[in-house]
């Protein structure tokens, strides 16, 4: 009867450990800024790999429609914490008072970058001169293409641009319907492949490269999250750093980890994928200033592309106010 007893209290006592767990475990509503894929794989490491869990944190994963849309959720409370552009934070507080901050940048380079084949002659921005590109209707490069252009010297209207649905853009690289596509460096796994297809090899002209400097990709948080729960952010960013160190060692991992969470998803591209957008994030510029980190001057360069590109007066925001550094790993 005794060792029953006793049993039994172990037993509760047991339940009653697992219960505070569960009720310790505290939840952040994550948004990427796009659908699932190599770029976006880090958040699923973090859970695949049991990170957040071991943090006594649990991530709800969700899909925004663009930077924009992550900003607006954030704002209105449909979600906790995000990836997006900081251009798109930055254009949406110089507009209006929006309760999201950027709390840690990832990409310390920004993304775009013109897709051209090898051997077509074209070896730099200039080159392109009287060709045609084919580029996303939607695409947020789209504004900051001509401004890119004229700091290099060229007429914006020097180089032909189709906008077109973003499906179409590999087939009609492959096929040499344009000379070249306007694209994030992430896609370029994918269009690798159809181009091999078809016999190509793609050459890579990183607007980086042509004076485009400034922050891209990087982690927001609503303003009621920070103000709630600032134990959580930074807790939440260091597992976060902890995922993206990881990824950068073994982008194959990070890739299993995507595809473990959402299957239709090709392993093998996702971690060609992240390792490509590793080259934004693992740079001399994150060496310099720290991983996650927002260097003051390169803050302001960043504004001072989107003000341009907005036809924004630069004294309508000042960079500083988008950012908070009190959260950033160490």
């Amino acid at each position: 009867m005794k060792v029953r007893a006793l049993r039994s209290i172990l037993f509760a006592l047991g339940v009653s450990a697992l219960a505070a767990g569960a009720q310790a475990a505290e939840k952040i509503r994550w948004l990427n800024d796009w659908l699932p894929a190599g770029d976006k794989a880090v958040i699923y490491l973090g859970v695949q790999e049991g990170l957040f869990e071991d943090a006594g944190i649990e991530v709800e994963i969700m899909t925004g429609r663009g930077s924009s849309d992550v900003v607006s959720k954030l704002g209105t409370g449909a979600g906790d914490m995000g990836s997006g552009g900081l251009s798109a934070l930055m254009q949406a507080k110089a507009g209006a008072r929006v309760p999201v901050t950027a709390v840690m940048s990832i990409y310390t380079k920004q993304p775009d970058a013109v897709f051209v084949a090898e051997g077509s002659g074209i070896e730099n921005l200039k080159d392109l001169t009287g060709k045609t590109l084919a580029t996303a209707t939607f695409s947020a490069s789209n504004v900051t293409w001509p401004l890119v252009l004229e700091a290099n010297g060229m007429a914006p209207d020097a180089v032909k641009v189709l906008k077109v649905d973003p499906g179409a853009m590999g087939p009609m690289f492959a096929t040499g319907r344009v000379d070249g596509t306007i694209n994030w460096i992430t896609k370029l796994p994918a269009f690798e492949a159809l181009a091999s297809e078809a016999g190509k090899k793609v050459k890579v002209l990183p607007w980086s490269e042509y004076g485009f400097n400034g922050y891209g990709l990087s982690i927001f948080a609503s303003d009621r999250l920070i103000k709630d729960n600032p134990a959580l952010v930074k807790k939440f960013l260091a597992v976060y750093k902890q995922a993206l160190q990881m990824a950068i060692e073994d982008p194959a991992r990070a890739g299993a980890a995507l595809k473990a969470m959402v299957p239709d998803i090709d392993a093998d591209i996702a971690a060609e994928e992240f390792e490509v957008s590793a080259g934004l994030i693992d740079t001399e510029i994150a060496d310099k200033d720290g991983l996650g980190a927002f260097e003051p001057a390169l803050l302001k360069e960043t504004w001072t592309w989107v003000a341009k590109a907005q036809d924004l007066p630069e004294d309508a925001l000042d960079p500083e106010d988008v950012v908070t550094r009190d959260f950033l790993p160490e």
